[in-house]
């Protein structure tokens, strides 16, 4: 009997032993992460900080871009220039560390919010099996910004229905889907539920920054009309480059510094300079804070 006892109790500590290992197999797997844009920069703008730390941490982070960039510039288009933005944001990926970046063959300015692709967006969630996706608000200026945003929100159920896209597994979990920081104010402002100090990857971002040449130092600059500001000399139109993205990541950190108390801590948190910050949608899983905190985990407890 006695022995019959023993052996009862160590089968049960062996189930123990097995559910903890399995529980703390599951919790030290990777995060995975993906970004969606309407052009080969959008994410690389809004997301390459966390992105950075992210991948340095071991998990799985992909950007895709739903257009190609085609005709984002003033002296050339179509074929060539969409292979030159291409090669942009996988330079981007290898100084990022991120997993994977990917565009989209669809011409710039044409993207529609179509059955398609929406099924081509839900595939690209459901494939990747990702725990958050990260994509714009869809009050913006551009039509394919606005285009992505609801392309991502018509998609955010639909990953979860398995007879949808079915040749493509669907999620076990509703991702958490957050916005990127944005400036616009109508029908209503950005409001942040996440902030990270980004000031460890800052040569990371800034060197992405810069490698996205036809974009920030010709095509943004020449429709600005301060294409004669950006420095002939590399290392001057990269220090260039970083000073503007500064003064955007800047604003971020000064516009949102009581979250950042929030996260960090008066001490911390009062004096970090730039930042990325994200809004939850209300699409998705709905994360608390200490939820936000384990899928952010950037910041010390």
């Amino acid at each position: 009997m006695r022995l019959q006892n023993l052996l009862i109790r160590s089968c049960f500590l062996s189930l123990l032993i097995g559910v903890a290992v399995s529980i703390s197999g599951r919790a030290q797997e990777p995060l995975r992460i993906i970004a969606f844009g309407g052009h080969p920069d959008d994410c690389e703008v809004r997301a390459a900080g966390v992105a950075s730390m992210w991948a340095a941490m071991g998990h799985k982070v992909k950007f895709v871009s739903l257009t190609n960039g085609d005709i984002g510039h003033y002296s050339m288009a179509g074929g060539p220039l969409a292979l030159v933005r291409k090669a942009e944001i996988e330079d981007c990926a290898d100084i990022l560390g991120i997993e994977e970046s990917i565009v989209l063959d669809i011409h710039d300015g044409e993207l529609m919010p179509t059955l398609e692709n929406r099924k081509i967006v839900a595939r690209l969630i459901r494939e990747w099996q990702a725990d958050i996706v990260l994509a714009p608000r869809s009050n913006d200026y551009h039509p394919d910004h606005r285009y992505t945003a609801i392309l991502v929100q018509d998609a955010a159920f639909m990953v979860t229905v398995p007879f949808f896209t079915p040749t493509v597994p669907r999620v076990e979990k509703n991702p958490v889907f957050l916005y990127y920081y944005d400036r616009f104010q109508k029908p209503y402002p950005f409001e942040p539920d996440v902030i990270v100090d980004i000031g460890s990857v800052g040569d990371q971002k800034y060197e992405c920054m810069a490698a996205l040449r036809s974009q920030f130092s010709d095509w943004n600059a020449w429709h600005g009309g301060y294409l004669d500001e950006v420095p002939e000399d590399e290392a001057a139109r990269k220090a260039w480059i970083r000073e503007r993205f500064e003064g955007w990541d800047a604003n971020v950190a000064n516009t949102y510094r009581e979250l950042l108390v929030e996260y960090y801590g008066e001490e911390r948190g009062s004096v970090i300079e730039f930042a990325e910050a994200f809004e939850t949608s209300e699409y998705g899983s709905q994360p608390t804070r200490e939820e936000l905190k384990a899928l952010f985990p950037f910041f010390d407890e």
